[in-house]
């Protein structure tokens, strides 16, 4: 027993570094594109077309990886995709083109996407392992990565060409990888027997029809919602925050800036929080109570007549979203495996990819407060789907 624990506590230290190396390399890439888009003299439209294939080639591997993990296991293709991932980020600077650049992030999309499915599945078969709620502790190890790699990336903007730091981040990836692999192949969790199908020599059973796969569909569906309104809220305020606070509340650029990095630093705590939260109020108070919180925090952030009224509420909003996504796939997957992961994953990917032009068309319309109380809208959502929900879910 002592042997198995600690053969858990390595593969979890194994998994971990996966969550916390894709948050940096994929941080590192993004603070280059300012610089790639002067590179490849990209305008903001044609800018905006080429980065559509870090979505669609995620949106697309997404639901293909769930099928990859059930036939080659969640370890394999998480080590596999980790390798194209620290691969493919040194090829956008090679680019000259936007039409060059679209397609090189075709193939870093699929990476990305790949290996978010196949690590959350993983994870999802570690805490069913452990019987501990620990799925926030890896969505905290992708926002520290994520920190620290746009922080590097800072530091290193003005000293190396976009070639050499994304090329370092390749270096970093496959060294991390050749490290953490070996902890996590050796280990395999098997998932709790599927029921078997109904065959010539295995009747179906009259208690078990076919409404409890539906309704497991459902559920699935239900909890990739409430990804979709989390990640709409994380993409929603990466985009749009900082303008809100310099446009409306007279903010200079570095106070703007504050804005985003107080609500990435409120979901990183409130992710290194979050096992203890989820002991304590279990899954479907958390979510009830993340998106409450989060509600709050937006009304106030976008309706606040005051800078600092406002950056006190992305701070609440931050940490009350911080543990609605990694539920959400953490339920999904232990309902549907890998397949639950895939559909979970991409409905929140879809929301994060709804959420700034959605914000954009608003502020046309309205104005930008009035579109960022959409973000509000959706965590109160997500706080209803998990009150709904729970007499059918397990807490």
């Amino acid at each position: 027993m002592p042997g198995h624990q600690s053969q858990l506590t390595r593969l979890r230290t194994a998994l971990t570094t996966f969550f916390a190396l894709d948050g940096f390399i994929f941080a590192g890439w993004v603070v280059r594109i300012p610089a790639i888009k002067e590179q490849t003299g990209a305008s903001p439209s044609d800018l905006g077309l080429a980065l559509l294939g870090v979505s669609a080639g995620a949106v697309v591997t997404m639901m293909l990886t769930g099928r990859l993990c059930r036939r080659f296991g969640n370890h394999r293709v998480t080590v596999v995709c980790a390798v194209l991932l620290s691969l493919s980020v040194a090829l956008p600077p090679l680019t000259h083109s936007a039409l060059a650049l679209g397609a090189v992030l075709l193939v870093f999309g699929a990476a990305y996407g790949g290996i978010n499915v196949a690590f959350n599945s993983a994870a999802v078969d570690l805490v069913a392992a452990l019987r501990r709620p620990i799925m926030p502790s890896f969505h905290a190890a992708f926002s520290l990565g994520g920190m620290i790699g746009a922080g590097l990336g800072a530091l290193v903007a003005g000293a190396l060409s976009p070639t050499r730091h994304l090329l370092g981040l390749t270096v970093v990836g496959l060294v991390v990888t050749a490290l953490a692999a070996p902890g996590l192949l050796r280990h395999r969790l098997r998932r709790p027997a599927e029921r078997p199908r109904p065959t010539a020599h295995t009747p179906p059973r009259p208690d078990r029809p076919d409404r409890p796969d539906r309704r497991t569909r459902a559920l699935v569906l239900v909890f990739g919602l409430i990804a979709l309104c989390t990640a709409y809220g994380e993409g929603a305020l990466a985009d749009w925050g900082a303008l809100h606070l310099e446009q409306d509340l007279d903010a200079s650029p570095g106070v703007a800036a504050i804005g985003y990095s107080l609500f990435a630093l409120a979901m990183t705590v409130g992710r290194l929080s979050g096992t203890v939260l989820l002991e304590r109020l279990g899954r479907n108070r958390t979510v009830v109570a993340g998106g409450t919180t989060a509600a709050v925090g937006m009304l106030l952030g976008a309706l606040a007549p005051s800078l600092w009224a406002a950056l006190l509420g992305f701070t609440v909003a931050g940490l009350g979203l911080a543990n609605l996504f990694p539920v959400a796939v953490e339920r999904a997957g232990a309902l549907a495996g890998p397949s639950g992961v895939a559909v979970a994953s991409t409905l929140g990917y879809g929301g994060m990819l709804l959420g700034p032009p959605a914000i954009g068309f608003m502020a046309d319309w309205f104005s930008l407060p009035a579109a960022l109380t959409s973000v509000a809208a959706l965590a109160a959502l997500a706080a209803l789907i998990g009150l709904t929900t729970r007499r059918v879910t397990a807490t």
